[in-house]
């Protein structure tokens, strides 16, 4: 049987697939750096062995997945080649996998991650259905119809697939280090969605997205009823949202999403398309989508005392809003609080003004040092630049969290891509609560 080393096992990406791989029977190993990563936790408690990088590492008789961080000089990826073995990237054997199912690749600027989850959630309440989701987490269900995942536009990676169907979330310029600008983006889109066998399903108010060209069918989403998929009808509840589908102007049925904010109203939408194009049994996806709990490190909650901490992955403005907005519409009584670390020097460059916009939307805004990738050159910038924009925002570190205790009756907003988890771990050791990540 084929045994396969990972490269880069703890990137979110690389230890969904190991995990989806070690499911379906193969053994599996992997190697990454020493330091703790939150996905290494799921990759443990299914005993895969995760290495220190190390150029021994690399036997013969492995066959080789290649992390998408590292190139053809890192130590192990070197002595892969001298031996002769195989080595695949991460985004040609994801396709390889997904080639095997009735594929469904969710993408987009902002909501991928959320999106694949509830799909991969709602879809296995009636069919088995394999997934890789970007907050580190895989299954590989033996015997699966379906297979659902996320697909990144970064560098062009979604090219190598050629799914079923894809979900487009929305298009909008992110990672300033590699697209030119937002046509560059819009070109990446329409080269992954020519790949899509059977149809596209796309947020319909995106003017980015309505300019891609396809020759499969296209269902557009949203909230007006000119939509091929429309929401009528909502209700925010205690419990969450409540809404009627239409498809194609026809009732399709009522639903309840323990979620709140209008993104997640989309992002359903998005799901119950595959599930009536796919003809699932509707009863069964109602009964899963009311159960859905959320994706890691998206609105993940701590409620300690009169305070809700919130853990979440927003690193561009407009995931920044619709977390506030779902903040305010979940807990319209209470001040909603920003905590922020940007993630990386060219997006916080790119994005300098539009932060600052978004982060005043909070009641109050405390800003972390940014973030920076290794390799990125920082420049002249600083979180100096952002704090001078934004309304009465003050610093915080993970040494002087004090001051978050004065804000009673308060959603605290953790927000970041970094390592923005070691404040929230800091504040909620500092109120006296174990943090349990």
């Amino acid at each position: 049987m084929t045994k396969y080393h990972f490269v880069g096992i703890k990137g979110s990406g690389m230890s969904s697939l190991a995990q989806i791989i070690y499911d379906l029977g193969y053994d599996v190993q992997g190697s990454d750096i020493d330091q703790y990563v939150f996905t290494e936790i799921a990759l443990k408690n299914k005993g895969i062995t995760i290495l220190p990088f190390d150029a021994n590492n690399i036997k013969e008789g492995l066959t080789v997945i290649q992390g998408n961080a590292f190139d053809d000089t890192h130590e192990e990826i070197a002595r892969a080649h001298e031996l002769g073995l195989k080595v695949i990237r991460y985004h040609d054997f994801l396709s390889e996998v997904a080639n095997q199912y009735t594929s469904v690749a969710v993408t987009g600027a902002h909501g991928k991650t959320s999106t694949t989850g509830l799909l991969s959630h709602v879809m296995n309440g009636d069919k088995k259905t394999s997934f890789l989701i970007g907050d580190g987490t895989g299954l590989g269900l033996p015997q699966s119809e379906y297979f659902a995942f996320e697909a990144c536009e970064y560098r062009r990676h979604f090219l190598s697939y050629s799914p079923d169907y894809a979900i487009i979330t929305n298009i909008d310029f992110d990672h300033p280090d590699y697209f030119k600008d937002v046509n560059d983006v819009i070109d990446a889109f329409q080269g992954m969605a020519s790949n899509v066998k059977k149809a596209l399903i796309a947020w319909g108010d995106d003017p980015h997205v309505k300019s891609i060209q396809v020759d499969v069918p296209v269902y557009y989403y949203g909230f007006d009823d000119s939509m091929d998929v429309y929401a009528q009808n909502i209700k925010i509840t205690d419990h969450g949202t409540a809404f009627d589908v239409y498809v194609k102007g026809e009732f399709y049925d009522h639903f309840v999403s323990p979620q709140y904010g209008d993104h997640t109203i989309l992002n359903a939408l998005a799901v119950l398309t595959i599930a009536y194009l796919e003809q699932l049994n509707v009863e069964n996806i109602k009964e899963a989508l009311v159960t859905f709990g959320g994706v890691k490190r998206r609105f993940n909650e701590t409620f300690v005392h009169n305070q809700v901490l919130v853990d979440d992955y927003a690193h561009h403005p407009r995931e920044i809003s619709a977390t506030i907005e779902t903040a305010r519409k979940k807990y319209p009584n209470k001040e909603v609080i920003a905590i922020f670390q940007p993630h990386t020097f060219s997006r916080t460059k790119a994005f300098l003004q539009e932060f600052a916009e978004v982060l005043n939307l909070a009641d109050h805004t405390y800003l972390c040092d940014i973030f920076g990738s290794i390799r990125e050159d920082q420049g002249e910038l600083s979180i100096q630049d952002l704090l001078n924009l934004v309304n009465q925002g003050k610093l915080i570190s993970e040494s002087d969290v004090s001051q978050l205790a004065q804000h009673h009756n308060s959603v605290l907003l953790f927000m970041g891509a970094g390592d923005i988890q070691k404040v929230l771990k800091a504040y909620m050791k500092h109120i006296g609560v174990d943090p349990k990540f």
